[in-house]
């Protein structure tokens, strides 16, 4: 191949050039926006502005604090909420489990009660499930609980569910890497530590990647459409790890016979750059934890790669590999 096709965004996404465009004019006001003098003043303006224009492309009516991307934000919602029981799902991402390696794991049965936060993601990023997480808080709102939703892998994508508070990363929809928010209905769910985002976040804002964030938002079309990506979902079907709902950016592979590094290693001198499970993962030749959660066998997870779509991703590259993909079969 004369030219590599990427196809790991549920990893990292290329820059959008909107959000490159937004950032040049954001280094310009390199005033720090607490600073109360005319410059910090115009980055803060800058700042507040990017905060609403996040809020309305993604349809959000409750507060935005920006974070340096989706583990601060998930740090920040499981240890500052008021709340001293956290819950999570089995199939969380490594993050979760990293910023509460006490939590309970949910199971049926599991009481829920307003001492507890619970951690639901939208859309797995490693099989493309989603989580029905508003008929989730629909259930464990009544009792009192907050439910935290990582909407890393939707956001920008598909519409954000009802959760009390949700993650959004920049850098998995063609936004700057290093920046990302925790959105919440009400910041009366969180303990305040001082310092900048109105006290509930330390370290000076980074302007110029909230910019480039609001910017990858708005900018919102991907050149395929949602009927390209189902003719590739179907001309998949015999490989795919399907596990209830499925978006059509993330596909889990199963090959027959070959493992996943070796999938990985022929697709990558091939020109394809696909991953096995998630980025923080892939280099390790243990089971995913995901996947063993959602009860993949040993033998199945261990020949699983992904394939994930973006914004830039054209029905020429889908062809391609699908033609790869069969040559591998």
């Amino acid at each position: 191949m004369t030219e590599r096709i990427y196809l790991d965004h549920a990893a990292t996404s290329p820059l959008r050039p909107e959000a490159r465009a937004a950032m040049e004019e954001g280094f310009d006001l390199w005033a720090n926006p607490s600073s109360p003098h005319g410059e910090g003043r115009r980055a803060k303006n800058a700042l507040e502005d990017a905060r609403a224009r996040i809020k309305a492309a993604l349809g959000w009516d409750g507060e935005v604090i920006f974070t340096s991307g989706a583990s601060e934000a998930l740090w920040i919602a499981l240890n500052r909420a008021k709340a001293t029981r956290r819950i999570v799902s089995a199939v969380e991402h490594d993050a979760v489990f990293r910023a509460a390696p006490d939590a309970e794991m949910v199971a049926d049965g599991t009481h829920f009660d307003s001492d507890a936060i619970a951690a639901v993601q939208y859309v797995n990023s490693e099989t493309g499930t989603i989580n029905p997480v508003s008929d989730m808080a629909a259930t464990i709102r009544p009792t009192g609980a907050s439910v935290v939703s990582d909407c890393a892998q939707s956001a920008g994508k598909i519409d954000l569910p009802d959760a009390d508070m949700a993650v959004v990363s920049a850098h998995k929809f063609g936004g700057p890497i290093g920046v990302g928010a925790l959105l919440l209905r009400d910041f009366n769910l969180l303990h305040p530590i001082g310092g900048h985002e109105r006290g509930y976040r330390q370290g000076t804002e980074n302007v110029p990647a909230a910019l480039g964030m609001a910017a990858a938002l708005e900018a919102g079309d991907w050149v395929t459409t949602a009927k390209d990506r189902a003719g590739f979902a179907s001309d998949l079907a015999g490989s795919r790890v399907i596990i209830g709902d499925q978006v059509d950016y993330i596909f889990a592979l199963s090959h027959p016979s070959v493992s996943a590094q070796a999938l990985l290693i022929r697709l990558d001198a091939a020109g394809f750059a696909v991953s096995a499970g998630s980025a923080c993962s892939s280099g390790t030749l243990k089971k995913s934890r995901v996947l063993d959660a959602f009860g993949l066998s040993d033998e199945v997870a261990a020949r699983t790669i992904r394939v994930s779509l973006g914004w830039n991703t054209t029905t020429a590259q889908l062809d391609a590999f699908l033609e790869a993909w069969r040559s591998l079969l």
